[in-house]
């Protein structure tokens, strides 16, 4: 449909899900794919057993996990990520030779080479159906990507401008006013800092490592709760420190390790399958908060639903309040947020409405009383005869 209504050489088109070998690129490659994703083939090459425990923080590999002693058991290398690729890569070029195609690209839409395999009960025929071999199978248009561009310089941004931040040096800062486009500071790392006055779409944050990304309202904004930032916001986040004066989409936090982020409300799935760092929410949050987390901390002061099987709400613990302060604080210096502002003349009375998110696995880690000593027959006194 796409090459019938000349669409096909805009797009790019990407498949995954259970790619293990170069027969089953080829085939995609055939089907109309041009870029393909790997998962499992990728862990299992690092040492993945499968034991299907990521989210209960005891990976026996160590790759999912946050415990040291887990931790130290892993053994993965990035030579055995390399070394699987070419493998595959090998493969692929071997049954390629068998169609006799030179390269991937000119495999990608030859859906003339495929035919069903043995007995099939499934009609395939509007699968394999050919299309006009006059117009393109693939994509021809260049994409942003595809030729380096310069970082934005401090000013005007828009939304045709994404992952902002990601090419910067180290001790950069940057500050703009407008709409950025998806991934804005994806990827930063220490010493750099981006200021936006305006709103951001999704992927804020993904995978930064440090430095600092703060977005408040447009100076004339006089809505009292703005969404300022789309979905999955500090995605893989390892590091660093984001303020968002303003609320925030779905699944925030999402894989985070070690980022600190303060944000004054968020939608579903709040703070899901994090491992460490710091979240907190000023305002409401959605549905299933804390699905999947086992590690980090989170303070919230109103949810529509916490995932009891991950995490439990308990009052701030005195010893972390100062932390909890520290952040308003900071949140209120870096933005100018009139709700932490509110928050921080009262303060005392701020407190008592946050609770602290910690998964379950850490209160029953805290609970469990410790081992008896083991009694070995040396250490046993001995009786005088």
């Amino acid at each position: 449909m796409l090459v019938a209504n000349r669409l096909r050489e805009r797009v790019s088109l990407r498949t995954d899900g259970g790619l293990r070998s170069g027969r089953d690129i080829v085939i995609a490659a055939l089907l109309g794919a041009e870029e393909f994703g790997f998962g499992t083939g990728v862990l299992v090459a690092l040492g993945c057993d499968m034991a299907r425990q990521c989210h209960l923080n005891t990976c026996p590999t160590g790759i999912a996990t946050q415990r040291d002693d887990l931790r130290a058991k892993f053994e993965g290398r990035p030579e055995h990520v390399i070394n699987h690729l070419f493998h595959i890569a090998d493969e692929t070029r071997e049954h390629l030779a068998a169609l006799g195609i030179a390269t991937l690209d000119d495999a990608v839409g030859r859906v003339d080479l495929l035919e069903p395999a043995g007995e099939s009960a499934l009609d395939l025929s509007f699968i394999l159906r050919e299309s006009d071999a006059s117009l393109p199978r693939r994509r021809t248009w260049i994409r942003n990507g595809d030729a380096p561009a310069p970082p934005p310089p401090t000013g005007v941004i828009d939304n045709s401008q994404r992952t902002v931040g990601a090419a910067f040096a180290a001790s950069e800062s940057r500050d703009y006013r407008g709409s950025a486009g998806q991934s804005f500071g994806a990827f930063i790392d220490e010493g750099m800092q981006l200021t936006l006055e305006g709103e951001a779409q999704d992927y804020v944050g993904k995978g930064m490592g440090g430095g600092v990304i703060v977005i408040r309202p447009f100076a004339d904004d006089a809505s009292p709760d703005p969404v300022l930032a789309g979905n999955t916001i500090c995605y893989g986040a390892t590091g660093g420190r984001l303020f968002v004066a303003g609320r925030v989409g779905e699944r925030f936090c999402v894989r985070n390790s070690g980022a600190t982020a303060v944000v004054e409300g968020a939608g579903d799935h709040f703070c899901e399958y994090m491992t460490g760092g710091v979240a907190v929410a000023l305002g409401a949050v959605g549905w299933n908060a804390g699905a999947g987390m086992t590690g980090g901390v989170a303070y919230l002061t109103e949810w529509r639903q916490l995932n009891a099987d991950s995490v439990i709400a308990r009052d701030v613990p005195e010893e972390d309040e100062a932390e909890l302060h520290a952040l308003v604080q900071e949140h209120h210096r870096r933005t100018g947020s009139s709700r932490a502002g509110a928050m921080l003349e009262d303060w005392q009375v701020a407190l008592a409405t946050f609770r602290q998110v910690v998964p379950v696995a850490r209160v029953q880690a805290q609970a469990a009383p410790e081992p008896a000593a083991e009694t070995s027959v040396e250490n046993v006194p001995k009786t005088a005869a």
